[in-house]
């Protein structure tokens, strides 16, 4: 067996911090508007994090082009995220993602969650094998959506 470090094109990370695509915030605000559980199970408090992001599936070929994400929200051990790319549950890779003092973070990451949203649209939610403190509700500040947060 050959180990084969993966490769990483930040190209898709270039403009992480710009606007989403109008289809893409469509959909975001269309999981936001419906119904809310009557029991929130989420022990931490989700900060709404509005960035690009790639992740590279470890099951991945060794040549193939990484996920686009647009994040939700994030705790510090977990990221809600909308992609159109297909991705597969229970699988682990490293996500890169601009953390809010803006350089690009390598975390190992598990998809925990991933279902369609709506036609070619993905929702889904990956868990941090560490936690990740600097993404916990103290450490981010409320910032608007597509606004990277300033550090603390």
């Amino acid at each position: 067996m050959v180990l084969v470090q993966p490769t990483f094109d930040d190209s898709l990370l270039a403009d992480a911090t710009a606007a989403f695509p109008a289809e893409v915030e469509f959909l975001i605000s269309a999981l936001e508007a419906g119904p809310k559980p009557l029991v929130d199970r989420q022990k931490e408090r989700r900060s709404q994090y509005r960035v690009r992001a790639t992740l590279k599936l470890f099951s991945d070929a060794a040549d193939a082009k990484p996920a686009l994400l647009y994040s939700r929200n994030v705790t510090s051990q977990a990221m809600a995220f909308l992609t159109n790319d297909v991705l597969t549950l229970s699988h682990g890779g490293i996500l890169r993602i601009p953390s809010p003092s803006g350089e690009t973070l390598k975390i190992n990451c598990t998809v925990l969650r991933y279902r369609e949203a709506a036609p070619g649209w993905f929702e889904g939610a990956l868990y941090f094998n560490r936690e990740q403190p600097f993404f916990a509700s103290e450490a981010m500040p409320d910032a608007p959506a597509n606004e990277l947060p300033q550090p603390v």
